[in-house]
């Protein structure tokens, strides 16, 4: 039941704040957020039902070019048509966790797909997301060397994840370097090496492929780390993977990233889920969750959460982390998504991604389109144009999301775009033809 706040319990909060309306207490908004119109006199449920799918109707349907950690991919019909089934939908936590067999086995078998797909050792349920999966790595690693206080970030690391492990390492007053991109527009490997020989890190994080789209050269990264003892975290793509030499193969220590990709819609940000994965003699300092699989008395094959060192329910001193639980509705529809394509049908989505960013990033550059590095990428990349946001507005009025625009990253005119299998050639060639059609006008 909801049970509002009463005008009197409305007035105490406010004086509270210091502030003296709802109005006030909502100003931050900006006016053209908010709506002047009010739903009016009371309605019954099936009147205020079609006076919201009214408004609904108003929404515009962009045809998405972006990604930048988040992208449009196709989703098998099946994975949601399976998820709405109470056996899932209403499965939370298994507090009671040898009770919960099936959603035990579930997170099991995400575990063990996402082990496969990274070419690590042990996978955790999942984390809330892949950014917050990146900081947890981090601290990690952090314990993992146990001596040093900088951390050593590529700034091919996706901008929004650099932020929020900036904001997890705040208390710890521990220092980031940001490592140069190189004219290819990947991690600057003397650089990384000189910054190793300078001592004090503990960790040394690369994005593969790196935000711009870009592939990093992280078998030699893996091999510098190794080197030198640091722990190296790699922030990966799951779909990349499917064509990329996994991680696990290249000297990684802790492999995190974003399962959205795996059969989970683009939803305002979230709710996602991110992966974690690490090697064996790691397993005691990961963060989250870890379900096993034994035998119970009468030898038939149980699962059981095996490792849950959170605060719940060990001494706060000795927790790795303070997540409280896992993404488990997510992590299960990207098991789902792994288990209905398979590795082939992966690579499938991969290799028409891909196949489809090279046919529009040709016709873009014979527009005067430039790349701004020459690096090899998969299906994200940068492309400079003069006045890029003018005409990133323009075609958000023809029904394009145009990819993400780069200048409060520091790129000047640079327009981040991505492509994935669910674009077809008619919006290809309409997205060109409409940027002739803009670009040509007087």
């Amino acid at each position: 039941m909801y049970i509002p706040h009463s005008w009197d319990d409305t007035e105490v909060i406010l004086k509270e704040l210091g502030i003296f309306s709802l109005e006030e207490l909502f100003s931050h908004i900006h006016p053209s957020l908010l709506s002047s119109s009010s739903i009016g006199k009371p309605m019954s449920e099936e009147e205020l039902r079609r006076f919201f799918k009214g408004i609904a109707r108003k929404n515009t349907k962009l045809i998405s070019f972006a990604g930048f950690g988040a992208y449009d991919r196709i989703i098998p019909s099946a994975i949601w048509q399976l998820l709405s089934r109470g056996e899932f939908l209403t499965a939370y936590t298994p507090y009671q966790a040898e009770a919960s067999q099936g959603t035990l086995q579930a997170i099991f078998e995400y575990q063990t797909l996402i082990c496969e797909l990274t070419g690590m050792d042990v996978a955790n349920a999942s984390m809330y997301d892949g950014a917050s999966a990146l900081a947890q790595a981090v601290l990690m690693a952090k314990s993992i060397k146990d001596t040093g206080k900088k951390v050593l970030l590529s700034e091919g690391i996706n901008p929004m994840y650099r932020e929020v492990v900036k904001t997890y390492l705040k208390g710890y007053q521990d220092e980031i370097t940001l490592l140069p991109l190189n004219e290819e527009g990947t991690t600057d490997i003397n650089v990384l090496e000189s910054a190793i020989k300078e001592g004090d890190a503990y960790t040394v994080v690369v994005q593969q492929p790196n935000f711009l789209g870009f592939i990093e050269p992280i078998k030699d990264v893996g091999d510098i780390t190794k080197k030198y003892g640091v722990p190296f975290v790699v922030v990966a793509d799951p779909i990349a993977l499917s064509i990329l030499r996994p991680p696990g193969e290249c000297g990684a220590d802790i492999v995190v990233g974003e399962g959205q990709q795996m059969g989970v819609p683009l939803n305002f940000g979230g709710p996602y889920a991110g992966f974690f994965a690490t090697k064996t003699q790691y397993v005691r300092k990961m963060p989250g969750r870890l379900v096993g699989l034994g035998e119970d008395m009468e030898g038939n094959r149980a699962f059981t959460l095996v490792l849950q060192t959170r605060e719940q329910h060990i001494r706060r001193e000795k927790a790795t982390s303070n997540i409280c639980t896992n993404q488990n509705l997510i992590a299960i529809a990207n098991l789902m998504y792994m288990v209905f394509l398979g590795r082939e049908g992966i690579r499938q989505v991969a290799k028409q991604s891909l196949s489809k960013a090279i046919y529009l990033k040709e016709h873009l550059l014979s527009l005067g389109f430039e790349e701004i590095y020459t690096g090899k990428h998969l299906w994200e990349f940068p492309l400079r144009i003069n006045n890029a946001l003018k005409l990133h507005k323009e075609l958000l009025k023809e029904g394009f999301l145009f990819g993400v625009p780069l200048e409060r990253f520091g790129y000047k005119d640079t327009i981040l775009l991505a492509l994935t299998e669910k674009r077809s050639r008619e919006e290809m060639d309409r997205l060109i033809s409409t940027i002739k059609r803009i670009t040509s006008a007087p």
